[in-house]
């Protein structure tokens, strides 16, 4: 034989209803607070994460070219001094007039 009894099928509805209310509140602040944080972060001068990666790119690129001007510069630096060095050393030839023996070192 089963009972009915009234009170606890009203409880047991209330309590339900009550946890629907609450997961909906706390759907509801969840929400609040993410458009709190976007808004904050909005107006600071905060980049993407995709302008990040971009400006990051451009700047091994840049890195990379500044590297390969340093190796060709050093080349074109040693063909110069390889030219200027003297063959052999000639005292006769005053020394204003002679080249250095040894190039400066930069």
């Amino acid at each position: 034989m089963q009972t009915e009894n009234r009170l606890f099928d009203d409880m047991a509805k209330l309590f339900n209803g009550l946890a629907g209310t609450m997961a909906g509140a706390g759907r509801e602040a969840e929400g609040q607070f993410r458009e709190r944080v976007r808004s904050f972060l909005g107006g600071s001068d905060f980049v993407s994460r995709d302008e990040f990666e971009a400006v990051k790119a451009m700047a091994a690129a840049a890195r990379d070219e500044v590297d390969a001007l340093r190796a060709r510069l050093d080349a074109l630096d040693g063909k110069v001094h390889q030219s200027n060095a003297p063959t052999s050393y000639d005292p006769a030839t005053p020394a204003s007039e002679s080249p250095a023996a040894f190039p400066p070192v930069t």
